[in-house]
């Protein structure tokens, strides 16, 4: 008989002593995993009450904003040019005299422009205007001269039709009376004027004309 034939199957048994072993780890194990879960459990069973409890709000969509109204433009309304008005030329003052090195009033310079054409009046009473004239040099009086009076006094002078002074009166004094008295007498013995015109015709005319005495200008 071959050894073949006398061959015996064998079949593996386990070991009682190993699945013992495995049997208790596992226990050891579970027991661990319990401990460790069980102080996690009040833990545990707040955070599902907790999320139990939990309120859910819906947020509500942001309101739809309407859109703006289309806006419509207008042209300015055109302006309307105002005509120009243009004033009366003002009068014009002739400026007063002044002293010469040689104790003498020099004549001011004559305006270039005519008489002052007024409209006429009722009646043959002098009309008032501004006047050109063509003055003298007038003379310091010496006794005003020694006492360095100074001042400037107005003339009121009542031209005729040819120019020349017919009457002079003191409208404004200097302060003194003997420069008052000198500038009428030599404004009526050597000045000249434009004689006013009333449509086109000269006429008589009362004027204004300043005169100064300074001791400073000699």
């Amino acid at each position: 008989m071959s050894s073949a034939s006398l061959a015996v199957p064998r079949h593996a048994h386990p070991d009682a002593a190993r699945v013992a072993a495995m049997s208790a780890a596992i226990a050891v194990n579970l027991v661990a995993l319990l401990a460790l879960l069980r102080p996690m459990a009040p833990q545990l069973a707040e955070q599902v009450q907790h999320a139990t409890d939990m309120t859910i709000h819906w947020l509500e969509p942001p309101p739809k904003v309407e859109t703006p109204q289309d806006i419509e433009l207008k042209p300015l309304p055109k302006t309307v040019p105002v005509p120009r008005t243009h004033a009366p030329p003002l009068p014009v003052t002739p400026p007063p005299a002044t002293l010469s090195d040689e104790g003498t009033i020099a004549a001011p310079p004559v305006p270039p422009t005519a008489a002052t054409v007024v409209e006429p009046n009722v009646g043959t009473a002098p009309v008032e205007a501004t006047l050109a004239y063509r003055a003298v040099p007038l003379k310091y009086p010496p006794a005003a001269l020694r006492a360095h009076m100074e001042g400037t006094v107005i003339l009121k002078v009542l031209v005729d039709e040819q120019g020349v002074p017919q009457e002079v009166t003191i409208e404004q004094s200097s302060g003194y009376a003997l420069l008052d008295r000198s500038a009428r007498d030599q404004v009526l013995r050597g000045w000249r004027f434009q004689p006013a015109s009333v449509s086109g015709q000269a006429v008589r005319a009362w004027a204004r004309v300043p005169v100064s005495f300074n001791v400073n200008q000699l």
